[in-house]
């Protein structure tokens, strides 16, 4: 069996990553497996602990990078965000394709442990969209919101640091293109 794929999806805060992928996770032939990442931030409402994120302790999220189990993490507005080890090569080893939806600093310390890894830049069609979507979430203080928008104009400038780059004017259109994007490289691994 083949070793799976891992998929970074990146992009500023606000960006729609999880709305895009939304629209291709449940597609069986790309044969995925998300990797859900640890945060120290309280959950949003409705989210799950172990299916959105693990939420843990900042002292739990510390242990864990002292010892290692994280292939990545960062820390942004007062919060850590990582991605665990164990889990992404457990799937990976069955032969899932692995996605990660992370953090510009934190895609940049994967590529950098896994050059094999699959990356995807997801942009906003501008910046006054992506200032709507960040205070259409109407979930944090002005001042994280000015954050996050000082935050993604510096992430903006890193796009040619990843093999794609997809517009998320349209979630549908932009999750159609990254499941193209995820056919190929199948593609190009099985034919190896």
């Amino acid at each position: 069996m083949k070793r799976g794929l891992l998929i970074i999806i990146s992009g500023p805060s606000g960006v729609g990553k999880g709305t895009v992928r939304k629209y291709f996770e449940a597609n069986k032939d790309l044969n995925l497996a998300y990797s859900t990442s640890m945060t120290t931030r309280k959950p949003r409402e409705g989210e799950i602990d172990g299916k959105d994120y693990f939420f843990v302790t900042r002292e739990q999220f510390i242990q864990s990078i002292q010892k290692g189990e994280l292939l990545e993490y960062a820390e942004f507005v007062g919060n850590y965000y990582g991605t665990p080890l164990k889990e992404v090569n457990r799937l990976r080893d069955e032969g899932k394709n692995v996605l990660l939806e992370i953090e510009v600093q934190g895609a940049k310390q994967v590529q950098e442990k896994c050059p094999d890894a699959i990356s995807i830049f997801i942009i906003p069609p501008s910046m006054e969209e992506l200032e709507n979507r960040i205070r259409g979430r109407k979930s944090e203080p002005e001042e994280i919101v000015q954050q996050r928008l000082a935050k993604a104009e510096k992430e903006l400038k890193l796009v040619n640091q990843y093999k794609y780059i997809v517009c998320n004017d349209d979630p549908k259109l932009a999750a159609d293109l990254i499941q193209t994007i995820i056919y190929r490289n199948i593609e190009i691994e099985e034919n190896k």
